[in-house]
């Protein structure tokens, strides 16, 4: 394999230098939704599943934004490793004007479509009242979250992770700070329970949003017009949707399939969906280097691509992936092994308990698996080869975690192992797909067609 003549371009980033801040941000925020949950489990196990619920379908609505954020990173990498600072400068300006479409539908669809999203969940009888007035309060911060996600994602291309970092822990430390007493009442503070952490999310995105326009401002010069806020420019939204869609793409179809598996435990009843929600917290923690490494690996071989340095980004993905694959065993290994204690920071109902810490055994299982596609996945996304990991990973998606989940839990009887293995069973089929596509090498046609498009798209600005 041989690289593509090139002009002088920067530096390539250094992984860790990328990953590390990445890794605090993915921490604070599933520490944030840990405390919610155990807040959540406070006021009642079926609030923990409501709150749970509530959250995962927030999540899906989201996963439309990967429509723009899964191409932005991409495209904004590549320009600016091929040194085109104003066509990056251009997408930039586009994806916030798309951000407030997606966003603004994405609210509105929370808003008005609580109660028959979560019926089509089987929400459980005694969750949903609690559930549909949180995912409704949750709306205004979707939107919210939508511009600082393409903003962050901004920030991160520019190489600025530590700063995107000081702006999640403002946000998340100012989240904690209101979520405590809005939610268990303090003084003249009266409870609200679950809607009082939503108020407090939406209250630290806001701040968020404010200090991501000073950091756009201060330190890449970019102060966008008013007209930013809602235009749709053809020309730069293409390059993005030319990434976007088959990533995108490739997230919906996990994202659906994997709310039918939670829908399969919601049906089992709110014991199940708690020890679920509970399960799903700590497994979080577990996935927070290998996403923290995708992402970076994202960033770095888009640098590289743009550059030209086709073998460099092989080799660069091939040692990521061994790291993760280390860490990631090490990890679950240890959360399993500390599996009851972690669970009885939610509850002391001892068969809640041993079913988690069975979950935290099969994710010993699941996360090598998952390791290939959190690595793999970007990598070829940041390659220019998209459309393989849809195309590959669909029918494992549909038939092995969707099909599976109901197969193994509902029909075989195995219950939440069931879904367990399910999981870990997709992971590893789509993962090894992934890293058989890139160790052949058949990414690199997609890899040269970028980096021709990319330094033929618009000349050199400082």
């Amino acid at each position: 394999m041989t690289s593509s003549s090139r002009a002088v371009a920067p530096p390539a980033p250094r992984l860790l230098s990328l990953a590390w801040p990445l890794f605090m941000e993915l921490w604070l925020s599933i520490a944030l939704g840990l405390v919610g949950t155990a807040l959540a489990a406070r006021l009642s196990d079926a609030s923990a599943g409501a709150f749970a619920l509530a959250i995962q379908l927030s999540a899906t609505l989201f996963i439309l934004f990967r429509v723009i954020g899964a191409g932005v990173s991409v495209v904004l990498t590549q320009s600016l490793g091929a040194g085109r600072r104003a066509a990056a400068d251009a997408v930039a300006r586009a994806v916030l004007g798309a951000s407030t479409w997606v966003g603004g539908f994405t609210a509105l669809a929370a808003l008005f479509g609580a109660a028959p999203l979560l019926r089509l969940l089987n929400a459980p009888a005694e969750v949903l009242p609690l559930a549909a007035p949180f995912l409704q309060a949750l709306a205004p911060a979707l939107l919210l979250d939508a511009w600082n996600a393409s903003m962050s994602s901004v920030m991160r291309a520019h190489l600025r992770s530590r700063e995107a970092l000081a702006v999640v822990v403002v946000m998340q430390i100012s989240h904690l700070a209101l979520a405590l007493p809005l939610m268990l009442g303090w003084g003249a503070i009266p409870a609200l329970g679950l809607p009082g952490f939503a108020l407090a999310l939406g209250v630290s995105r806001a701040l968020g949003l404010a200090l991501h326009l000073l950091l756009w401002r201060a330190r890449l010069g970019l102060v966008p017009r008013w007209s930013d806020w809602w235009r749709l420019p053809g020309h730069e939204l293409a390059a993005v949707l030319h990434i976007g869609l088959p990533g995108a793409a490739e997230n919906i179809g996990y994202r659906l399939s994997f709310m039918v598996s939670v829908g399969v435990a919601a049906s089992l009843g709110a014991t199940v969906l708690a020890t679920q929600a509970y399960a799903l917290q700590l497994m979080s923690f577990v996935m927070m280097f290998g996403i923290a490494t995708g992402f970076a690996v994202e960033i770095v071989v888009g640098h590289l691509i743009g550059a030209g340095r086709l073998q460099a980004a092989h080799s660069l993905v091939r040692r990521a992936l061994a790291r993760g694959l280390v860490v990631s065993v090490v990890v679950a290994l240890a959360a399993a092994l500390a599996g009851p204690w972690l669970m009885g920071w939610f509850t002391q109902d001892a068969g809640i308990i041993a079913a988690g810490a069975t979950l935290l055994w099969l994710t010993v299982l699941l996360e090598p698996g998952r390791t290939f596609n959190l690595v793999v996945i970007n990598a070829l996304r940041a390659a220019g080869d998209a459309r393989y990991p849809v195309v590959a990973g669909a029918a494992s998606m549909l038939l092995v975690l969707a099909g599976g989940s109901w197969l193994l839990a509902i029909h075989w009887g195995l219950g939440l192992p069931g879904l367990w293995i399910a999981y870990a069973l997709d992971e590893w089929i789509r993962g090894l797909l992934m890293w058989r596509r890139w160790a052949t090498q058949a990414w690199v046609p997609s890899a040269r067609a970028a980096h021709r498009r990319v330094r033929a798209a618009a000349p050199t600005s400082a």
